[in-house]
């Protein structure tokens, strides 16, 4: 996930813009992460779904969720946020500024 990030920050200083408008990116994450966190808990209350132990650090948010679940989830729609916001800037489709 670190790498995702650092591979994904210089975009942001060819005018993606997506860290500089932290409300907006919030508004943009928390419904998604908000679905998935809860689609997560309900799998693994239901143990349609488990983590292995060797892939995961142990530590975990409220019903039984990996840290790493949550990571996963607002660092990925971060990066792809950044890149489209770069490539729409690139090809001229966004606005300025």
């Amino acid at each position: 996930m670190a790498g995702c990030l650092l591979l994904t920050l210089p975009l942001e200083l060819l005018g993606a813009r997506v860290y500089r408008q932290p409300l907006r990116l919030v508004k943009a994450l928390l419904p998604p992460v908000a679905v998935f966190l809860l689609w997560d808990a309900v799998a693994i209350h239901r143990d349609d779904w488990s983590f292995a132990r060797r892939y995961v650090t142990g530590v975990r948010l409220p019903a039984s969720i990996p840290i790493e679940e949550l990571v996963f989830f607002v660092v990925i729609p971060i990066c792809t946020l950044l890149t489209y916001e770069t490539v729409r800037r690139l090809l001229g489709t966004g606005p300025r500024g």
